[in-house]
């Protein structure tokens, strides 16, 4: 008898599983003699090497088919039977698996810069150079700095980095910080608690996330503490330790901020720095110490640094050209 774990790393184990299992019950009633255990994200199979090859072979299909509608339901197990005695499959499941040196195997042709699976079905995919060299860096670097331009996806490919490691288990924190400088606005008084009055300057990073978490568990997730959204100066004093931790609008620090960030690292952590220094909104632009952090950094084995440039953008095509001409006309 073989026994086998399938893990859903990409994909919220509900939707394949359904509501009490209901739909992972019925795909196991299909096979008799196989003993199906869900749990948490994974799957445990016990029973003969064919059985356990067809079911998995299903369970690729069901994850296939997710990502062309919004919910599944009992009809698309029985569909999977229809043309076979075993049902169909891809392989699609396993064609992104962890190891310690980073991705073995990888997605093939057009998947193959595929970071994770959002709301939706959603693929968010490392889209230009920089962003798939960022993705490279991650596996050789415990602290990244990702620079350049508005609309580059530096933040946004930053997060889902963060969501996979911690979808897989890598960390078991993930931390989005940033400092609560305006943007050339004075905002005023806030009504409400500190969350309310933090909430507009962490906004962003709440997007991003929305976009590959489903809400309901996102706020069960940020309850749990297990997702952290906070101002940057909540950060001091802690340690963090088996976390991922992003700094967004870090030119909006001080060398002396940046300093207390980077020395919050602990062990077993991932720390990604983003920044643009043509967007500084401290009322005194020298008072950013990202660059000189950056620049004393250089060179230190497990730090990369990725500067991403106009070509990197992905935001609507009028954005690449403003940058253009806005830089020009401050050269």
């Amino acid at each position: 008898m073989a026994e086998k774990k399938i893990e859903l790393f990409e994909i919220d184990p509900v939707e394949i599983f359904g509501v009490n299992d209901r739909l992972i019950n019925r795909l196991a009633n299909y096979y008799p003699k196989l003993k199906v255990v869900p749990r948490g994200n994974t799957i445990t199979l016990k029973g003969s090497a064919k059985d356990i090859a067809n079911f998995q072979s299903n369970i690729d299909a069901l994850i296939n088919k997710r990502l062309k509608k919004r919910n599944l339901n009992m009809d698309d197990i029985d569909q999977l039977f229809e043309d076979s005695d075993y049902g169909i499959g891809s392989s699609a499941l396993n064609t992104l698996e962890m190891t310690q040196d980073g991705l073995k195997g990888g997605f093939a042709d057009e998947k193959s810069d595929i970071i994770v699976f959002g709301n939706d079905g959603k693929i968010v995919r490392a889209r230009t150079k920089n962003q798939k060299k960022l993705v490279e860096e991650y596996y050789k670097n415990d602290l990244i700095f990702a620079l350049g331009p508005a609309g580059t996806g530096k933040t946004y490919t930053a997060i889902a980095l963060a969501v996979r490691a911690l979808k897989n288990r890598e960390v078991k924190k993930l931390i989005l910080t940033r400092p609560a400088v305006e943007a050339g606005e004075r905002l005023g008084f806030l009504p409400g608690d500190l969350k309310d009055k933090l909430d507009p300057y962490l906004q962003p990073l709440y997007d991003a996330l929305l976009d590959m978490i489903p809400p309901q568990k996102l706020k069960l997730l940020m309850e749990e503490g297990t997702i952290q959204i906070a101002p940057l100066a909540y950060m001091r004093g802690r340690t963090l330790e088996s976390a991922f931790v992003i700094l967004d609008e870090a030119q909006n620090t001080s060398l002396g901020q940046l300093k207390m960030f980077l020395t919050r690292m602990g062990n077993n952590a991932k720390f990604i720095v983003t920044g643009d220094a043509t967007q500084i909104d401290l009322p005194n632009k020298s008072d950013s110490g990202l660059a000189k952090g950056v620049g004393m950094l250089k060179g230190v084995k497990g730090i990369s640094i990725i500067n991403f440039n106009k070509e990197d953008i992905v935001r609507h095509p009028l954005v690449s050209k403003i940058v253009k001409i806005f830089d020009s006309e401050q050269e």
